[in-house]
């Protein structure tokens, strides 16, 4: 095993204020030029994220897995995928980025596993009651034959949460629950093993030197043991998924026991090694995830959620730091990431808020007004106090691609849902590096992407925006370099200035202020302003519609 030492750590936690930039491995970088992204292609591009100034990277999961949704569905959680490379390259990649000064934060999938992982090859194989049974959620059927489902739970991903076994000697079995996708079937965290499997898997990396993980599904690890019905129609293909008091597998409360004994492994580590929620938990429930013996931070998805409108991004900015304050949390910040419409494509319709991965009738995006929006954005983001999350491509100005081939799609969803919802893969698209053709310096020439890129992203390869002013990626370089240089960032408070209507005026410390204009009309700078960074040319003294601002105030 190779030793490898975390960035050294300051006075704050590092996990207080990083800005993180989240890595969907099979579409990053692909090092060997068989369509899909690796461990070779991530170790070479880690000097081009050190350059884009962000602070640690996330990677979708790694592990060896079928792919049924995405590497979600673990077969071994102590490995890394062969079409992905070696566990020695792991930890080598580690080293390599910890040399850089980025540290390293893994997707832990505990909810469920492979149908394919060996402990449910055991499960199928033993009888029911069995010890092997017990690490899974398996009931008998309803009706005299057992031939109806236990509840009406609905799959996240559609259809069914439940599918009947085959038992060894042929005959129809007990059924197992599977919250997304049947081959992935949820864990019993009633178990002991599986609470100890996974308090093990946590130290094995730890051992590995990363610095943390982002905890998937984090709010449904805990089921209501009667598993009571919810009342939804026998046909419905979803089910209704809010989260209200009382939800039978969502934001239960025996969770935080879990994240309690996880958060005493991460203190036994040097290095602030941290946690970050995955947790869709009403915004007064949130702040229970963070308490100071739980987890560190928690994606923020009302603000990945947030549309385009100035009074609702200052209630939800406003409320998050508000309810995180209250156990001593730092908020986050999000855009986009592997699971929704790329913020480009949404900032460019009429309806702003998240998108839902829709199919090709959707209406058209306006991609130069979604381009200007998500460049104000950015810059409204990285102003924020806490925490943010940069999803691959965005510091690319990339936008969904919403016109994949059906029969190219992968997502579980387009199945499950009757080719009715396309799915994720629209946001998962591989990246394009450098030259003026597919697949566009990801992979070698004769490479094939494993999701075809668009043929107009000739203009936003990494090569061609590098050096650019105007470009996005310069933009988001410039922004990230700011943030870490002005001492006015540093700080955990914000102070809203009076401003026109529609318009976001902020100020954090150092008289360093951020001006974001959401309406019609231009707005003026203060006079005296020391101009800093614009998300596009202003009007002489003036922030145009979408346009945001960074200026230091005059004395």
């Amino acid at each position: 095993m190779h030793s490898t030492t975390p960035p050294e750590t300051t006075d704050t936690p590092w996990w207080r204020t990083a800005v993180i930039y989240q890595v969907y491995i099979r579409s990053f970088a692909d090092g060997n030029g068989d369509g899909i992204g690796d461990l070779a292609g991530l170790r070479a591009r880690l000097p081009y994220l050190r350059d884009l100034g962000v602070d640690a990277l996330w990677i979708n999961p790694w592990y060896p897995s079928p792919m049924a949704d995405g590497g979600y569905d673990v077969a071994d959680y102590r490995d890394i995928d062969p079409s992905f490379g070696t566990l020695a390259e792991a930890e080598e990649m580690i080293a390599e980025a910890h040399a850089l000064g980025l540290r390293i934060i893994l997707d832990i999938v505990p909810n469920h596993t492979s149908d394919e992982h060996p402990w449910f090859a055991e499960a199928r194989a033993a009888a029911p009651g069995s010890a092997a049974r017990e690490r899974y959620l398996l009931r008998d059927g309803r009706g005299p034959d057992g031939s109806q489902p236990p509840n009406d739970w609905r799959s996240v991903f559609g259809g069914r949460a439940w599918t009947r076994l085959t038992e060894p000697d042929g005959t129809p079995g007990q059924w197992y629950l599977h919250l997304f996708d049947p081959k992935q079937p949820d864990l019993n965290w009633d178990n002991p093993q599986v609470r100890a499997e996974f308090e093990d898997i946590l130290r094995f990396w730890f051992d590995r030197g990363v610095d943390g993980f982002r905890i998937d599904v984090a709010h449904g690890l805990a089921k209501h043991p009667d598993l009571p019905d919810i009342g939804i129609d026998d046909d419905a293909v979803f089910a209704p998924m809010d989260r209200y008091e009382g939800h039978p597998f969502w934001d239960l409360d025996p969770v935080h026991d879990i994240y309690r004994t996880w958060r005493e492994i991460a203190d036994s580590y040097d290095g602030d090694r941290a946690f970050v929620a995955e947790a869709h938990a009403r915004h007064d429930r949130l702040p229970l995830y963070l308490r100071p013996d739980e987890l560190h931070t928690a994606f923020n998805f009302d603000y990945l959620k947030a549309p385009w409108d100035p009074e609702e991004l200052r209630t939800i900015i406003d409320r998050s730091i508000a309810s995180h304050a209250t156990v001593g949390a730092p908020a986050t910040w999000v855009l986009s990431n592997h699971d929704v419409v790329r913020h480009v494509t949404r900032y460019g319709r009429e309806e702003t808020a998240e998108l839902p991965n829709v199919p090709g009738d959707a209406p058209p995006t306006d991609l130069e007004l979604g381009t200007r929006r998500a460049r104000a954005a950015a810059l409204l983001m990285l102003a924020l106090p806490g925490g943010a999350y940069v999803y691959q491509g965005e510091e690319l100005g990339l936008w969904e691609v919403e016109d994949i081939p059906g029969e190219l799609l992968q997502d579980p969803t387009w199945e499950r849902s009757g080719h009715t919802v396309r799915g994720r893969d629209g946001c998962r698209v591989p990246l394009p590096w450098s030259g003026v053709s597919p697949p566009f310096g990801n992979g070698g020439e004769d490479a094939v992407p494993w999701l075809p890129q668009p043929a107009e992203w000739k203009s936003y390869t990494a090569a061609a925006q590098t050096g650019e002013p105007a470009s996005m990626l310069e933009l988001y370089r410039e922004a990230l370099r700011l943030r870490r240089a002005e001492p006015g960032f540093a700080g955990s408070g914000l102070t809203w200035l009076d401003a026109p209507d529609g318009v976001l005026h902020l100020e954090r410390g150092d008289r360093l202020r951020c001006v974001v204009n959401l309406t019609a009309e231009g707005c003026a700078l203060p006079a005296g302003a020391r101009l800093l960074l614009t998300s596009t040319p202003l009007d002489g003294a003036r922030v145009p519609r979408d346009t945001a601002a960074w200026y230091r105030a005059a004395d």
